[in-house]
């Protein structure tokens, strides 16, 4: 897959799995019923429906945003967030652990962070970045190296096609 046509994006674009925020998303979505919250596991929000049929116990999944204890995406000596390996038990990556609304997760010290959604590879002008924040967000350095004050040259032109098309200037 290329990068998208955009200057920037949200990581989500980037993950192989869709991520629910909630157990009713999660069931609408896929027709399956999640399992009861364990407050003794992390939270999860996604499933890899293929990972009960890995020969193997664990699971590796090469890209994942990195997290400190708090939560908090790390950042390298460059200051751009970090990718590591993922692994997991097959049966984990097979379920999700999403928890019932109105739970208060501080409140359960066993949580600890959520596990993140793996990640495809990224395309070679591709590159992550923290935007305004702290949050995670995904560079299209060709595009975005383009744009300015926001607005590339394409879409100044499309600006100026529509301002015409309405009689605007």
């Amino acid at each position: 897959m290329s990068a998208l046509p955009y200057a920037t994006y949200g990581i989500a674009k980037l993950y192989l799995f869709p991520a629910y925020q909630t157990r009713e998303a999660f069931q609408q979505a896929t027709g399956i019923e999640p399992p009861p919250f364990d407050s003794q596991k992390p939270v999860k929000s996604w499933f890899d429906p293929q990972a009960l049929a890995s020969p193997r116990r664990n699971v590796i999944y090469e890209n994942a945003i990195a997290y400190a204890d708090n939560g908090a995406p790390l950042a390298d000596s460059n200051g751009k967030p970090v990718l590591e390996s993922l692994l997991i038990t097959r049966e984990s990556a097979a379920t999700v652990n999403i928890p019932p609304k109105g739970l208060d997760l501080p409140s359960i010290p066993t949580v600890g962070v959520e596990i993140a959604v793996p990640l495809r590879a990224l395309e070679p002008n591709e590159e992550l970045y923290f935007q305004w924040g702290g949050s995670v967000a995904v560079k299209n350095t060709e595009l975005f190296n383009k744009a300015e004050g926001g607005f590339s040259a394409e879409d100044r032109l499309l600006l100026r096609a529509i301002a015409a098309k309405l009689a605007v200037s």
